[in-house]
């Protein structure tokens, strides 16, 4: 069975070494002030497609909202062996909360064509709500299972997983079209292949295209579509939308569609007051011990 995978992914700021600049006064994240990366999650959401299609055959469609510096990865994702990429951005797209958010996604998607599974993560580090995909689910009316670790079968058009529960797993079987959360004990991602890095790391959006040619001496629209063309058909063509293009509500996407709004932000710095310094040995273990159950922290 050939199976068309769509993969929902996020470049967002690392934040394992968050500073006060962090955030802007309106509760934005400050994306200027930290390095941007691949959300881990949706690395793992990639990797399950790229092996559902080496298991049954099929397409993988990477697709990302974000500014144009998101394009990065869906070059890498290019790199890992996805066959397409879509780069969904418009400034209009900006302070987009989870429900703008998993609209315009829900509007690219339909755009993009006929598809049997999508994957997103199970969240993104940015903003650990996990309800894009869910939200994403139900604005294109599709059955969701949440929390994936592996994919067991496909087979006469239902796909039976393994997902995490509170106290385990579960079995559970679901029909196509389908959309799923993946979690980030399902695999671990494949590095980019080299010779898939040398030939798409020249694979563009048109907007990067039209930087390409700015400045040059002659304004001839013909080679813009002419060198399109031939990046088409080589493979090496990243698709940009942006909210016309989609046909996206504008009341919808972006600030406007946004109904979260952040009501105060606070700067928390973890400082550490006192410490005690308890010596290896077993006299110093059994002192911390009776510390610790005197002061009602072991019973």
């Amino acid at each position: 069975m050939s199976l068309r995978i769509v993969v929902c992914a996020k470049q967002v700021p690392d934040t394992h070494n968050i500073k006060g600049d962090a955030m802007k006064p309106d509760g934005t994240v400050n994306r200027a002030a930290l390095p941007a990366i691949f959300n881990p999650e949706d690395l793992n959401a990639l990797e399950l497609a790229l092996s559902l299609r080496e298991r049954f055959g099929g397409k993988v469609t990477v697709c990302t909202m974000g500014p144009p510096t998101a394009v990065e990865i869906l070059r890498r994702s290019l790199y890992m062996g996805a066959d397409l990429g879509i780069l969904v951005t418009d400034r209009r797209f900006a302070g987009a909360d989870t429900l703008a958010t998993s609209y315009t996604l829900a509007c690219a998607v339909r755009k993009q064509g006929e598809f049997d599974l999508i994957l997103c993560g199970r969240q993104a580090i940015d903003g650990d709500t996990a309800q894009v995909g869910p939200q994403l689910a139900e604005k294109l009316d599709l059955p969701q299972v949440t929390y994936v670790e592996d994919v067991l079968d496909v087979k006469d058009g239902k796909v039976r997983v393994r997902n995490l529960i509170e106290d385990g797993y579960e079995i559970a079987e679901a029909k196509l079209p389908l959309l799923m959360t993946v979690v980030g004990s399902a695999n671990t991602p494949r590095p980019p292949g080299a010779k898939r890095l040398m030939r798409y790391k020249k694979a563009v959006t048109r907007s990067e295209l039209m930087a390409r040619h700015k400045g040059r001496d002659y304004e001839d629209a013909n080679v813009l579509t002419e060198e399109e063309e031939r990046l088409r058909s080589r493979g090496l063509w990243i698709h940009e939308w942006n909210a016309d293009d989609i046909g996206a509500d504008l009341g919808r996407i972006g600030m406007a569609g946004s109904p979260t709004k952040v009501k105060e932000i606070e700067s928390v710095v973890l400082a550490r007051r006192e410490y005690k310094q308890v010596p290896p040995t077993q006299d110093g273990v059994n002192g911390l011990i009776h510390d610790m159950i005197k002061e009602h922290i072991l019973s």
